[in-house]
């Protein structure tokens, strides 16, 4: 599972003319979902955002996560993140899980999000959405479950 995560004063996601989802001050979850994954993604990732220590603090140091500032958090299903584009111009999916295996999972995680008592809003999965984010710093910072088990230094 892979998580693109963004720092945001404010988000919103629109499929057509209907907002459906809207956030203030907190986080947007570009999430991915690999035909391998299942609940201890999930987890992981909820987990992981959630904790993140990417808020100042009053000197403007990363130091608060999501929990500690009661953050609103927004979640985007993005198949796109297993986009391989090692050969030729097109990106292949084949990683990607297929929807129903996908939706099941986006739909897991935003259940463990939730269950932290943060206020979380999402996009609608497999629509055409449009996404606006005000990324606040900016701060973007990529979640892949692949890599939990890597070690930091080699």
């Amino acid at each position: 599972m892979r998580a693109l995560v963004q720092r945001a004063s404010e988000a919103s996601v629109a499929v057509g003319d209907e907002v459906v989802g809207r956030i203030g001050r907190g986080l947007v979850l570009l999430l991915g979902v690999s035909s391998s994954d299942g609940d201890d993604e999930a987890r992981y990732i909820a987990d992981k955002t959630v904790n993140l220590r990417i808020f100042p603090d009053d000197d403007g140091r990363f130091d608060r996560s999501a929990l500690d500032i009661g953050a609103d958090l927004l979640v985007v299903s993005q198949f796109t993140l297993y986009g391989d584009t090692r050969r030729g111009r097109r990106p292949s999916f084949t990683k990607a899980a297929p929807p129903e295996h996908a939706s099941a999972l986006v739909e897991r995680t935003v259940t463990l999000l939730a269950d932290t008592g943060l206020r979380v809003e999402t996009g609608r999965f497999q629509a055409h959405m449009a996404v606006s984010i005000v990324n606040d710093g900016p701060v973007t910072i990529m979640l892949d479950t692949a890599d939990r088990d890597k070690p930091r230094r080699s």
